[in-house]
């Protein structure tokens, strides 16, 4: 096993990503960052975020105090915004738990919000220089290849198993490791069409002997991905400001803001998608209930003046089919006692609105609408 680490650390040292920027530095808040911001998202994406992020945030004390809004902005388009939301909380914590220093043992990296056990050991391999394995998605692939392991990859007695062998191939010098281990799965063992005929690790890799490079690691049956649709209602006034609403901090874009949703047929769930709401796009029946709604849910009397196409967006468990209802009011249009009349949201002009974290179906919807 020893081996196959040696192979990686020289294979490391003439081909690594050297000049990450994450790689720079033995930082833990940098490191962290890093991590943090890779989760479920590739490393090309991440670059200009981190910098970025780094910029107006660049130490435990300042993303602790800083509003939360700020922090989304900085993140928004990165996706997966709870983990923006974990981060704060996470060094918030460090701040009053750990006097402002990421805590040097698993179990206390551990308890911090978003940070797992390998997120967790690479801070601590790389921060404090010491011996910890970690198990991302490409050092796990690498481990299934080379020792053929055939069962379910997300399965618990598989994942004990991998930490176990993790753990006997890490050297002393995880710090190292760790990265030739990460680089080695992103640009030779990937997840389809590993370059083989490339492999350092050839002699030493049980599935390449087997020919089952490319049926390992086993594929886990993704389901089918559901269609959802909303109306996004673009309300501006006679300045040109634009009325956003912020979300509740769970949920999806927790936290974000965004242009208030519309269902057509009056239900608490505005991703709701069916044919009657297809029916109403167009028709005369969808400008009048939007008028409808803009009274009841704001106290405010609209003017529709345009719906534009639909356009598509792909999450994770799900894909959203979306179309902006553009309506203008009038700052003298507040209809008197309606009960929930209050906003509750703000209005911003475009440019202040594209400063803040937004999802990126709205971020789009703005940028077009110009």
């Amino acid at each position: 096993m020893m081996q196959i680490a040696d192979i990686l650390l020289d294979w490391y040292g003439e081909n690594g990503r050297h000049g990450l920027p994450w790689r720079q530095t033995r930082d833990s808040y940098r490191l962290w960052l890093a991590e943090i911001m890779l989760q479920q998202t590739q490393v090309e994406s991440v670059k200009p975020y981190y910098q970025r992020f780094l910029d107006v945030l660049p130490n435990w004390e300042a993303l602790a105090v800083a509003p939360q809004d700020q922090v989304l902005a900085l993140w928004s388009g990165l996706g997966y915004y709870a983990r923006a939301r974990n981060a704060q909380r996470a060094a918030q914590k460090i701040m009053t738990d750990f006097a402002g220093e990421f805590p040097d043992t698993p179990e206390s990296a551990e308890s911090l919000p978003g940070v797992g056990r390998s997120t967790a050991a690479a801070v601590l391999a790389s921060a404090f220089a010491q011996q910890r394995p970690i198990l991302d998605a490409n050092a796990r692939r690498v481990l299934i290849r080379t020792q053929a392991i055939s069962s379910d990859p997300k399965a618990s007695k598989t994942l004990q198993h991998l930490w176990k062998l993790a753990e006997a191939l890490t050297p002393a010098d995880a710090h190292t490791y760790n990265q030739a281990i990460q680089d080695f799965g992103a640009m030779i063992c990937l997840p389809r069409h590993p370059h083989c005929d490339a492999c350092p690790l050839q002699r030493h890799c049980l599935a390449y002997a087997g020919g089952l490079s490319e049926q390992l690691p086993l594929p886990t049956r993704k389901p089918e991905k559901p269609d959802r649709c909303v109306f996004f209602l673009q309300l501006e006034d006679r300045s040109g400001r634009i009325f956003l609403e912020k979300r509740p901090d769970s949920g999806i874009w927790g936290g974000l803001w965004c242009l208030p949703q519309f269902n057509p047929e009056g239900s608490s769930n505005p991703f709701l998608c069916n044919d009657q709401q297809k029916a109403l796009a167009d028709g005369i029946l969808l400008r009048e209930r939007v008028r409808q709604f803009c009274v009841l849910r704001h106290g405010l009397t609209v003017e529709v003046k345009a719906l534009t196409m639909v356009q598509k967006h792909v999450f994770t468990h799900f894909q959203l089919h979306f179309r902006c209802i553009l309506a203008t009011v009038q700052d003298d249009q507040i209809v008197p006692g309606v009960a929930d009349q209050i906003l509750t949201g703000r209005w911003f002009t475009r440019e202040n609105a594209l400063a803040e974290g937004l999802p990126t179906p709205v971020r789009k919807i703005l940028s077009q609408t110009s």
